[in-house]
C-alpha cells in the first residue's frame, strides 16, 4: 500500500481499507476475518512499531489496545490527533470493558468507540465497517462542497450536521445492541464454565484425578500394572445384627457418619479409596500415582482407623469395633466398561488382602508377611496364633500390627 501523505484519499472512488491493530495479543483469526473482508491489515505489538508503520503506509483506520508494552494506548492516541497527518484517522480502542474510566478516557483523547474484550471477531468487523463507511461520507461531503457555489454551503453543512446525528445515533444504537450481546454471551459462558466444573468435580469424587485426566484422552479401557502397592479391607463387626435392629434410614446414616471420617482419612495419607461394600470399606497406597512409603501410610491410616471407630456407638451403646486385614505386592487397576465404570483393582494381592480382614480377629489389624517385611522397622508387630488358610496357598503366617515404634 502507498504512503498517504496528505492525510486523505486522492478520489472517493478510491475504497478506505487499511487497518492497523496494535495489539500484542492480537489474533491470527481477527486478522483473517477482516482480510477476507476485504481489508488490507497490518499489526503492530508497539507504540513505537505503530508510528513506524504509520509513518511507512499511513492506515485508514487504527484499532488501538490500551495496554501497550511501551506506552499506553492512549498516549499513542493523543500523538496522532496532534498531527495534521494522522488527526483525520479514526481510532477505535480495545480493552477491559469493566473499566469505566478507560472508556470514558478512549473517548477524551479522541478516540471513536470502543471495543471491550471479550470481543467477537464479527462484532470488530461491524464496528470497522461502520466507521469507514462514515468515513467516506464525510470526505464525499467534503469534496461535494468544495465543487457548490458559496451560496449552497450552507445547505450542504446542515445536510452534513444532519447525516452526521443520524450516524452517531446509528452508532450508540449498535454499541447498545452489541453491550446487550456480549453480556448475554458472558452470561451463558459463565454458566458453562459452572457446569463444566461441577460435572469435573463430580468425575474427580468418582475416580481419581490422574485417571480423570487420562480418560479425556484415551478412549476405551485404561489399565495398568503397579508392582509395588499395599492393599488394606476394613469390615464393621457385627453388621448384619446391627442391620436387622435398627431402621433403614439410621442404619444408612451412621454408615455416612463412620465411612465420611475414613474419607477424610484417605485425604490426610494421600491414600486412594476403592469402594465400599456395604459395611466393608477398601483402600490402596502406592496407586495410581506410584509412592516409596505406601506400606507406612496405610498402617497409619489404619491405625488411626481403630481409634476413630471407636468414636461411634452400635446397639445398646456399645463402640463399634473393625476387622482389617492387609497385604502388600501387584494389582492391577484400572477403568472398563463404557456405563457407570469405576476404578477398581484386580490380582491374587487383592484377594490375600480380603482374607486377612475375613479371618482376622475384631478390633486388630491383621497383615501378610509381604506387608511385615515392608514394615518391620517402623512399626510393632506380634505373630498371630493360627495361620490363615488361604484357598490356593495354603497356610499362610500373618501379623497383628499393633503401632509404630
Amino acid at each position: 500500500m502507498s504512503p498517504i501523505t496528505d492525510g486523505s484519499h486522492a478520489s472517493t472512488n478510491q475504497p478506505f481499507n487499511s487497518i492497523l491493530i496494535v495489539d500484542p495479543d492480537s489474533r491470527d483469526h481477527l486478522v483473517s476475518t477482516l482480510a477476507t473482508q476485504g481489508y488490507v491489515v497490518h499489526t503492530a505489538d508497539t507504540a513505537n512499531g505503530a508510528l513506524a508503520l504509520i509513518q511507512q503506509r499511513c492506515p485508514d483506520l487504527i484499532l488501538l489496545e490500551v495496554q501497550l508494552p511501551d506506552s499506553g494506548g492512549f498516549e499513542l492516541c493523543q500523538r496522532l490527533k496532534q498531527s495534521p497527518r494522522t488527526r483525520h484517522i479514526p481510532v477505535l480502542f480495545i480493552g477491559d470493558g469493566s473499566r469505566k474510566l478507560d472508556r470514558l478516557r478512549a473517548f477524551e483523547v479522541g478516540g471513536v468507540d470502543f471495543i471491550p474484550k471479550p470481543y467477537w471477531d464479527e462484532e470488530v468487523a461491524a464496528r470497522v465497517k461502520l466507521h469507514l463507511s462514515q468515513r467516506s461520507r464525510i470526505l464525499q461531503m467534503q469534496q461535494s462542497r468544495q465543487n457548490l457555489p458559496i451560496r449552497g454551503t450552507a445547505s450542504l453543512l446542515t445536510t452534513l450536521q444532519k447525516t452526521l446525528h443520524q450516524q452517531s445515533v446509528k452508532l450508540q444504537e449498535k454499541n447498545v445492541q452489541l453491550q446487550r450481546e456480549i453480556q448475554e454471551r458472558q452470561q451463558v459462558e459463565g454458566a458453562l464454565r459452572y457446569e463444566q466444573q461441577r460435572s469435573d468435580q463430580l468425575l474427580r469424587n468418582i475416580l481419581p484425578e490422574a485417571i480423570v485426566d487420562q480418560l479425556k484422552q484415551i478412549q476405551g479401557s485404561l489399565a495398568q500394572r503397579f508392582d509395588e502397592t499395599t492393599v488394606m479391607f476394613a469390615d464393621i463387626v457385627n453388621f448384619t445384627p446391627l442391620a436387622a435392629e435398627i431402621q433403614p434410614l439410621e442404619l444408612v446414616s451412621l454408615l455416612n457418619k463412620v465411612f465420611s471420617a475414613f474419607d477424610r482419612l484417605v485425604d490426610k495419607y494421600e491414600l486412594e479409596k476403592i469402594k465400599t461394600i456395604g459395611d466393608a470399606y477398601m483402600v490402596v497406597g502406592g496407586i495410581p500415582v506410584p509412592r516409596i512409603d505406601h506400606a507406612v501410610a496405610v498402617a497409619d491410616m489404619a491405625l488411626e482407623m481403630q481409634a476413630v471407630i471407636q468414636q461411634f456407638q452400635g446397639l445398646h451403646g456399645k463402640m463399634l469395633q473393625l476387622r482389617t486385614g492387609i497385604n502388600t505386592g501387584t494389582v492391577v487397576a484400572g477403568v472398563i466398561g463404557i456405563k457407570k465404570f469405576s476404578y477398581d483393582l484386580w490380582g491374587d494381592t487383592v484377594n490375600v488382602a480380603s482374607r486377612m480382614e475375613a479371618h482376622g480377629t475384631p478390633g486388630k489389624i491383621q497383615v501378610t508377611e509381604a506387608t511385615y517385611t515392608h514394615l518391620k522397622e517402623t512399626f510393632l508387630f506380634e505373630p498371630a496364633v493360627q495361620k490363615v488358610v488361604v484357598k490356593g496357598k495354603g497356610p499362610m503366617a500373618t501379623y497383628y500390627l499393633l503401632g509404630r515404634r
